[in-house]
């Protein structure tokens, strides 16, 4: 491949799309094993730069650390993060060490410094996987939405993938509402509102919902929150004993891929909020600006002109100005683009949305790599997160340094 620029390629031995945290951890991962891959590597992201829709989402949020543990970060080395905080230790908030937002950020960024990563990413979008069959040498056309394409001998798809979650009453609204009054977390951004003396319903009981109603009591609104079921109060979204053999061996041995997408959903249990939000939505609530209601749902909305009237269950009404669905996405093969030919080329059995992949996170029959939710089945309920990539990165590295371990079509559980 030479010293080409990367937008100048138009084969590529090692695409990954996404310039994410899993994305990252990967990356980093690969060149701690075999440095040589260094010009093999090429990262495909819109935006160009690492971490950068991450560092939106935390920022638009104003969310001031992780939930996870200083030794989750994308670095192979578990204590580099502790190790650059050592001058920074305020940064770290207890209990166990959880990094503060700008803390993990610039530890990121000297990370991607460290490794000389800034300029691995073409900035554009991949907008189609077409398999390429060969008895020998299977292959993928990468279209780009600039409308040239590439060819790659290996792709890792890290985008994270998730669709977000509508609840159903969404749909039976029948009147035109503007924009900005009926909003998923994932579009809002709390640096932009002015809502002094608005009424905010937020429904839902993750950390997202915590977060979003933090930041709208702080800009004068008065918030309801409105959640299916009693409000979870955990530290982390997965037990501990899932980055670990406490549970990932039992989890591991299970040969029944249904079983195992119920042990996922029984480990993540819906959403949770962490003991240090709940305790400031407590305080919020003494003073009569917040109103929490578990174990309840909405069974109507209608849009009245200038704000909503909302149903519950339990019969109550309430009027306010804008309704944030803080209700998460969720993980389906068949709902992302991206994958539909190599479904429809290689197809593989699919549980409950989640693709049975290899051990090495590889889609059967072909050269192509699953990390984050999608993964799940392999990886455990912790897919999605920091511990996650880690985890992936470590049964992808070796499908990516070892030739001798081929695509196969033996499905090992």
């Amino acid at each position: 491949m030479g010293s080409s620029p990367p937008h100048l390629l138009t084969k590529i031995d090692l695409a990954i799309i996404g310039s994410g945290p899993h994305a990252l951890t990967l990356v980093t991962h690969l060149l701690k094993k075999r440095q040589k891959l260094r010009s093999k590597i090429v990262v495909f992201d819109p935006s160009g730069k690492w971490i950068s829709q991450w560092e939106r989402q935390f920022a638009a949020l104003e969310i001031p650390h992780l939930r996870s543990p200083a030794v989750h970060h994308p670095d192979p080395y578990p204590f580099a993060l502790r190790k650059f905080a050592e001058s920074r230790l305020d940064e770290l908030f207890p209990p166990y060490d959880l990094p503060g937002t700008r803390l993990f950020e610039d530890f990121c960024q000297d990370l991607i410094r460290c490794w000389d990563l800034e300029d691995k990413i073409i900035p554009t979008k991949v907008i189609r996987i077409q398999p390429l069959s060969h008895p020998i040498y299977p292959r993928f056309r990468l279209w780009l939405e600039n409308g040239k394409s590439m060819i790659a001998r290996r792709v890792v798809l890290a985008t994270g993938s998730s669709q977000q979650q509508i609840p159903d009453w969404v749909s039976q609204i029948e009147s035109p509402i503007p924009e900005d009054r009926l909003a998923h977390s994932q579009t809002i951004d709390l640096r932009r509102l002015r809502l002094t003396n608005e009424r905010i319903l937020i429904v839902g009981g993750g950390l997202t919902s915590g977060h979003l109603a933090i930041g709208a009591l702080s800009r004068g609104a008065q918030v309801q929150m409105m959640i299916r079921r009693q409000l979870q109060e955990k530290l982390f979204d997965a037990e501990p004993g899932w980055l670990g053999p406490k549970y990932l061996k039992g989890f591991e041995a299970e040969s029944d891929w249904e079983k195992r997408w119920e042990l996922i959903q029984q480990a993540r249990n819906g959403g949770s909020m962490t003991p240090a939000i709940v305790t400031q939505l407590r305080r919020q609530e003494r003073t009569g600006k917040l109103k929490i209601n578990q174990n309840t749902q909405i069974v109507w909305v209608e849009w009245l002109g200038n704000n909503w009237l909302v149903k519950y269950t339990n019969g109550d009404e309430y009027e306010c100005d804008r309704i944030w669905l803080s209700t998460g996405t969720r993980f389906d093969v068949h709902s992302e683009p991206l994958l539909s030919e190599v479904l429809q080329t290689y197809p593989i059995p699919v549980v409950k949305g989640l693709p049975v992949l290899d051990n090495y996170l590889r889609w059967s029959g072909c050269s192509l790599f699953i990390m984050g939710g999608l993964a799940a089945l392999q990886i455990g309920p912790t897919a999605r997160n920091l511990s996650g990539a880690r985890m992936a990165s470590q049964k992808i590295v070796p499908a990516i340094v070892k030739s001798s371990i081929a695509p196969s079509l033996v499905r090992s559980a």
